[in-house]
């Protein structure tokens, strides 16, 4: 009498698995550790294991990714060293509000007590208060939950970064398994506090519209342009958007908001109403005063994250997610006879120079570019002529990092082109900002995905030159980067690289990059003068 074969014991990482493919996720993101190898072993041809080569190129990946697609990213680390190399981009995640399921290896359960190699202490408690849930279950078999439960949270608004720390020995352990569910995720404003809003827009003489970055994350720049169109009211950007959530070529964009209160208040004082939407009420990173606040003008808010709503000084402040409150609000508007705000005047073509002058490089990159290309910005001391010489045409054209911390937008760049394959990413960096997460270059070059990096060389940290202007010191150390080659250094990582440092051969340069089959690099050296931010002066 033949034996009946007895059926695979489902474990936690088929549980695990199982869960990931019901969540729509196709790839994980990860640097392995000796406590992650029963995680990976016998890898599935059905997702893929993107490789990063440390920890916060690996997050920046996941990030850009999961803003991508909209969906979160998966991640897998290692134990307290691999999550402490990766904790500068977790936070970065949690200020972008990017959806992030991250797992981490613990050493085994038995030997916890004698504080084993490569353990982590009170696992759970490390990437706080970054993560919006964070666990290591008590039992080997709560695992799949606590991954389900991981990914609901991250995916809630206002989203996040999530965490689950996974004993090594938990994935081989007896689950059951658990299926995908549908939560839904849209929050419907209060009618009475939108009929609120559409009273004051009504009466208003000079409304001004402030748009923040959970307008694009939401998908719902349409709308958004839609409801502007129809107030017709000056357009403006939050301080730090780290997404374009309206065209800046609209006629009735007005420009960006300074992150100086004074400045701030000066450009809104004309306006007797201003609605912020999907941003803070506002993010500032210098003192002053903010007359802004003194109650010259109605502030209204509207916003997923109850904690901005909370911290905000002044003013009403709606919760809502995006579509469902701009949809409310469009269909709430009467018709207005106020006429429509005329928008700013871009500036004209800059002139070629040697040195190259920044604006003459942004002003070259923004004509060479394919119309649907995704820029992603990290050259904060250039984010005022990045403002001027290369609009962004609004929906999934932008991206840059939220929390001010470096080492993010070169591997975010791998994640968003790993989304988008047939759509060329260019990653804009400065370079201090591109020493942070260089070796993201290595998962671009094997992967051959179609990035063009333009490094900005001038020498040092040209944001921290500047803000030694601004705040009156002298002397200061540390500043000036010389002796970097990104050509050696990306050739060296297998991507195609060239320097570039007269303005005759920029727009060459950029064209040949631009049509590169895989990832190229174009390092531009730059005039190296002391850039104005804040308006201060020299």
């Amino acid at each position: 009498m033949a034996r009946t074969p007895k059926s695979k014991t489902t474990t936690v990482k088929d549980a695990t698995l199982n869960l990931i493919r019901g969540f729509g996720i196709t790839k994980v993101f990860g640097n392995p550790g000796s406590t992650e190898l029963p995680f990976l072993s016998d890898w599935p041809d059905d997702i893929d294991y993107v490789l990063g080569l440390q920890e916060a190129s690996v997050i920046g990946m996941a990030d850009g990714y999961a803003q991508a697609t909209r969906n979160a990213s998966f991640v897998n680390l290692h134990s307290a060293a691999g999550v402490g190399h990766a904790l500068g981009n977790i936070y970065t995640a949690h200020r972008n509000q990017t959806p992030m399921v991250i797992t981490a290896g613990q050493q085994a359960r038995s030997i916890l007590p004698l504080q084993a190699f490569l353990y982590a202490e009170r696992a759970s408690e490390f990437p706080r208060p970054y993560v919006k849930y964070s666990v290591e279950p008590a039992r080997a078999e709560d695992v799949p939950a606590a991954i389900a439960r991981a990914y609901y949270v991250a995916m809630q608004p206002p989203c996040g970064p999530t965490f689950v720390s996974v004993p090594i020995d938990d994935w081989a352990h007896p689950a059951q398994l658990i299926d995908a569910r549908n939560v839904s995720r849209a929050i419907g404003p209060e009618p009475e506090a939108m009929q609120q809003l559409v009273a004051a827009l009504s009466t208003s003489k000079h409304p001004a519209l402030i748009v923040g970055p959970g307008i694009d994350r939401a998908g719902c720049v349409d709308e958004m342009v839609a409801v502007a169109e129809k107030i017709k009211a000056a357009v403006w950007v939050s301080p730090f958007s780290a997404r374009c959530s309206f065209p800046e070529r609209h006629p009735q964009f007005h420009g960006f908001l300074h992150a100086s209160p004074a400045q701030l208040s000066d450009a809104l004082k004309e306006y007797d109403l201003v609605v912020v939407i999907g941003a803070p009420v506002f993010t500032f990173h210098v003192e002053g005063h903010a007359a802004i606040f003194d109650g010259g003008a109605t502030i209204f808010q509207i916003t997923d994250d109850a904690d901005s709503a909370a911290v905000a000084p002044i003013g009403t402040s709606i919760i809502a997610t995006m579509k469902p409150a701009l949809t409310m609000l469009r269909e709430l508007l009467p018709d207005t006879q106020r006429n429509i705000a005329k928008g700013r005047v871009l500036p004209p073509a800059p002139a070629a120079a040697d040195p190259i002058p920044i604006d003459y490089l942004l002003h070259t990159l923004s004509q060479a570019m394919p119309p649907d290309a995704m820029l992603v910005e990290e050259a904060p001391s250039h984010r005022p002529a990045i403002h001027k010489y290369l609009p962004m045409r609004g929906a999934n054209s932008f991206y840059t990092m939220s929390s001010g911390g470096l080492g993010w937008s070169l591997p975010a760049s791998v994640g968003i082109a790993l989304a988008h394959p047939g759509r060329r990413t260019v990653c804009l960096i400065g370079d201090g900002s591109a020493m942070y997460s260089i070796q993201a270059l290595w998962t671009a070059a094997q992967r051959k995905l179609p990035i063009t990096i333009v490094v900005i060389n001038n020498s040092g940290y040209g944001a921290m030159r500047s803000f030694s202007q601004v705040m009156q010191v002298r002397n200061v150390p540390g500043l000036d980067l010389p002796g970097l080659d990104f050509v050696k250094i990306a050739e060296g990582l297998g991507a195609h690289a060239t320097r570039v440092s007269t303005s005759s051969e920029l727009e060459k340069a950029f064209r040949h990059s631009l049509q590169h089959a895989g990832v190229s690099l174009v390092e531009v050296v730059v005039d190296s003068a002391v850039p104005v931010l804040y308006g201060q002066k020299h």
